[in-house]
């Protein structure tokens, strides 16, 4: 019985948790609202601002991040670690974000900075008490933020921590301790070069993947120029890989993340944080252009989040999609045919 409750509860949630997509529900078309310092922002007004003027160029998601610190001993550090009410920088963007008609993802993320590791896609312990540490306060951690989420529309229980996917038991046991304090449709955010490797996609609702796929090889000092078939062509080879990767664990994809720096590497590196360049302002939006048709197109991957912007006036120095050229882009994308479905 409670399975299918359960069911029932993710289908209503629309494409985010459904194994088909269902006519009326139109797909992910989301933005991840970053925000500089300790996530306060995610309550202000200019939060509020931020996801009305997303909502008017085809947004219907939201994500936001909060953060946990790693040390090197293994040990996962958050003051919201064991909280029972959530803060109002939790609670407040998705009171205001449901109120626009807007639908939430909420994705820990564990930030790496202040240890050894260079990034969360490092972050590993030989060490077995290291090892039974990181993962005892992590779900500590990560079950602490989903019983803060309940009211989101879906949680990521993990973001790029890769090192780890192939450990299935201990994330069995989150997986299962999530689900007694959120109901909603579950995802694990892995890397683009290591989905195939997750063990656990099967106690999971949805596949989620950071889609910083290359869409070209080589790179600018090889003497490649980048174009629009070459780029088109990138991304017809990813579709045809989420689709048989779909059909193999009978689940639907989620880009968990999507985007493009302004860069002449964003073709060929799209995790890179290098900015400048000539036409590179042409080249992203080029790029994430072709990538919101490409997925569009293929019922198997049910939306995507783009990364990012940032509340109010402050913008990102990287990865912004909130610049006049991408806003354009993502509208000509998003909203006419938002309009054209009729929703």
């Amino acid at each position: 019985m409670r399975n299918l409750i359960l069911m029932t509860m993710i289908l209503s949630l629309g494409p985010l948790g459904a194994q088909e997509k269902a006519p009326s529900e139109p797909p992910v078309r989301g933005m991840t609202i970053s925000c500089p310092g300790s996530g306060r922002l995610w309550g202000s007004d200019a939060m509020v601002e931020t996801m009305r003027n997303l909502k008017a160029i085809g947004v219907n998601w939201i994500t936001i991040h909060p953060y946990a610190g790693i040390r090197n001993n293994g040990r996962v550090s958050s003051r919201l670690a064991g909280a029972e009410e959530a803060p109002f920088w939790i609670s407040r963007p998705i009171k205001e974000a449901h109120k626009l008609g807007l639908k939430v993802l909420i994705k820990p993320h564990i930030a790496y900075w202040g240890s050894k590791f260079r990034w969360r896609g490092e972050i590993d312990f030989a060490d077995e008490k290291e090892l039974a540490r990181f993962f005892a306060t992590y779900e500590t951690w990560i079950t602490s933020m989903a019983r803060m989420s309940k009211g989101a529309d879906a949680f990521v229980i993990g973001t790029e921590l890769d090192r780890f996917v192939h450990l299935e038991e201990p994330w069995k046991k989150i997986i299962k301790s999530v689900r007694k304090q959120y109901s909603g449709p579950l995802t694990y955010a892995a890397n683009w070069s290591d989905y195939e490797r997750v063990s656990f996609w099967q106690d999971l609702d949805v596949i989620g993947i950071q889609a910083y796929f290359p869409l070209l090889t080589g790179s600018p000092d090889d003497g490649i120029a980048p174009t629009q078939k070459g780029i088109r062509q990138g991304w017809q080879e990813i579709t045809r890989r989420m689709r048989a990767f779909s059909k193999s664990t009978g689940k639907k994809v989620c880009f968990t993340e999507l985007g493009y720096n302004l860069s002449p590497m964003a073709p060929f590196q799209p995790w890179s944080y290098s900015t400048g360049g000539q036409e590179s302002e042409a080249l992203q939006k080029l790029c994430l252009k072709e990538a919101l048709k490409a997925i569009a197109s293929e019922p198997a991957i049910v939306g995507s989040f783009l990364w990012k912007c940032f509340p109010g006036r402050r913008q990102p120095r990287n990865f912004n999609m909130h610049t006049k050229a991408m806003r354009a882009t993502i509208e000509s994308e998003w909203k006419q045919k938002k309009s054209a479905q009729g929703s």
